[in-house]
């Protein structure tokens, strides 16, 4: 299963994202707004130049209560690791296991194409995996 098996079941497959000059009260807003938990930045809507998310703003606040007052381009992730299309399920499953983070942008070249969680990882391997024991009961019992 492919990376873009799962974009095409997102009920909201659209990518939000957050300008770097935005308040860190305006982000978890945002965050609340479309009930997602990171958010891609871009200056421009297109062009990632980092992610941020729930955990961003819940790490600084234990280490500084006033990041409330912060930027999103002070807390963010400038290194994002990502993902094409045509990668396996699998494969960045493991890698986003490994790397302890929820959300991976879904590029192309350059081009950001989508987001997916772990959560829409693992929701997409259940259904396959509930799909595949429905085949087999359904062939014993034509047995």
């Amino acid at each position: 299963m492919r990376i873009s098996d799962v974009l095409k079941t997102k009920q909201h497959p659209a990518v939000v994202t957050i300008t770097p000059e935005a308040g860190v009260r305006q982000l978890v807003a945002t965050l609340a707004e479309h009930n997602i938990g990171a958010l891609i930045v871009s200056s421009d809507g297109t062009t990632m130049i980092g992610i941020v998310s729930e955990r961003d703003v819940v790490r600084r606040m234990h280490s500084d209560g006033t990041v409330i007052d912060n930027t999103v381009g002070g807390i963010m992730t400038e290194v994002v690791k990502t993902c094409s299309a045509d990668d396996d399920l699998d494969d960045v499953l493991r890698t986003m296991t490994e790397g302890r983070f929820r959300h991976i942008p879904v590029v192309d070249g350059d081009a950001l194409v989508g987001i997916v969680s772990i959560g829409d990882l693992v929701k997409n391997k259940i259904d396959r995996l509930e799909f595949e024991r429905d085949q087999l009961d359904s062939y014993v019992h034509q047995l």
